[in-house]
């Protein structure tokens, strides 16, 4: 950690006031008229170790926290932490996933905006162009609202996203009540130009409630959590990675038949986990729980983002951890590890991206802090948003110069 005169001196505030169309690159607001409207300007960020790397491009977060102090929304920051970018979403709401993706071969934003992030959620997935133009928005269908944990574009100008519904279930064989009410995870690929459903796939249909880590609450009314689905990404075959927090288990999905293949993590893992030399299993045995972003970047490597930790840590830090499986002897084999640089456990959220060069650009979730390593581990990049301020992902990516007329 960087001392608190270090901080002082590294510290790059950004909280650039709002246009009057609400996105924002510079301007100057009278102390009058900001006291007398919600707050439009993103929370600040203080520099503690960086710049990250110019390479790589610029960097997506979309801060979200007290809204009485600042804007919630997507924003984009240089290597620096100088703004380029910000759009503040209505009071009450939050956006989440915030992005560089390809649609129809052209760069484009997005992000889902909505309520409810991390429960029950309600919203809407946003395509923006590199003129900052509103290009689609995707929903989800067949009677249900879009969650704001995915939202992927596929090669294939398709999108992945992802959605939670309540149903009732019979939970009598493992101890529970004949009628709890459960949050089960749904996949949708969506045709972005119709809306029309391609393929669906539920939690329930596939997952046993008794592969849960999440305890059974009081009350049957109660809403039990037993899934948490907070990713859907695709493997290099076409098959989709989805993860669930709340069974410490990524599956890997036919997008075809919808049938798991395989599992990495949790009661019924298909791979025995063991770590290299220097890497170390939680306290359960495991590479990772309570975990977020699986990422495919190799062959046979994989990416995680390991919380750790629903409240009680198992490890006393989160970290980002690459996973090699061995598909003939189904070993799971943790080879690396990169620890929150402040020692810390966040107990939700978070995503770890592999760059261009191969660095690791790292969200710590529920934790004011996103950072980026090199290849052998080294940090060369850790920045910091106020207490109680937070992004769910943060990425670095190349986009396109800022356009004055695209505002």
């Amino acid at each position: 950690m960087s001392t608190t005169s270090q901080r002082l001196r590294r510290a790059v505030l950004l909280a650039t006031p709002v246009l009057a169309s609400a996105f924002v690159v510079a301007a100057a607001v009278p102390a009058a008229t900001a006291a007398a409207t919600p707050p439009t300007a993103p929370p600040p960020v203080t520099i503690l170790t960086g710049p990250a790397a110019r390479a790589d491009g610029d960097i997506f977060i979309a801060p979200f926290g007290d809204q009485s102090t600042y804007a919630n929304g997507p924003e984009i920051l240089s290597n620096t932490g100088k703004v380029l970018w910000f759009h503040s979403v209505p009071t009450g709401e939050e956006a989440a996933d915030f992005r560089p993706q390809v649609y129809d071969g052209q760069p484009v934003l997005t992000w889902w905006q909505g309520t409810g992030l991390g429960g029950l959620s309600s919203g809407t997935d946003y395509i923006y162009s590199d003129h900052y133009k509103l290009v689609a928005t995707v929903h989800a269908g067949n009677g249900y609202s879009a969650d704001g944990h995915e939202f992927l574009i596929t090669p294939w100008n398709t999108a992945l996203i992802l959605a939670y519904t309540t149903a009732t279930a019979d939970l009598t064989s493992i101890g529970g009540p004949a009628d709890q009410t459960v949050i089960d995870g749904i996949v949708q690929e969506i045709d972005i130009k119709t809306g029309k459903v391609l393929f669906q796939w539920n939690s329930a249909d596939h997952v046993p409630y008794s592969q849960s880590e999440q305890p059974l609450p009081a009350s049957a009314s109660t809403p039990w959590d037993w899934f948490h689905i907070n990713a859907v990404h695709l493997a290099r075959d076409g098959s989709l990675l989805i993860d669930a927090r709340d069974t410490w288990t990524t599956y890997d999905v036919s997008l075809r038949t919808g049938q798991i293949q395989w599992r990495l993590g949790g009661k019924d893992s298909t791979f025995r986990e063991v770590a290299a030399p220097g890497q170390t299993l939680d306290s359960a045995g495991e590479i990772f729980a309570w975990q977020h972003d699986p990422e495919q970047v190799g062959p046979d490597t994989f990416t995680f983002f390991d919380n750790d930790s629903a409240g009680t840590p198992l490890l006393p830090y989160s970290r980002a951890v690459t996973v090699r499986l061995d598909f003939r002897t189904r070993v799971a084999t943790l080879i690396r590890s990169v620890a929150q640089p402040e020692g810390l456990s966040a107990a939700s959220q978070g995503n770890a991206e592999t760059t261009r060069n191969g660095d690791l650009f790292v969200g710590w979730g529920a934790l004011p802090y996103f950072s980026e390593f090199s290849r052998s581990g080294m940090l060369l990049f850790n920045a910091e948003f106020p207490a109680g301020v937070n992004t769910y992902r943060a990425y670095q990516s190349r986009w396109p110069v800022i356009r004055s007329g695209g505002r």
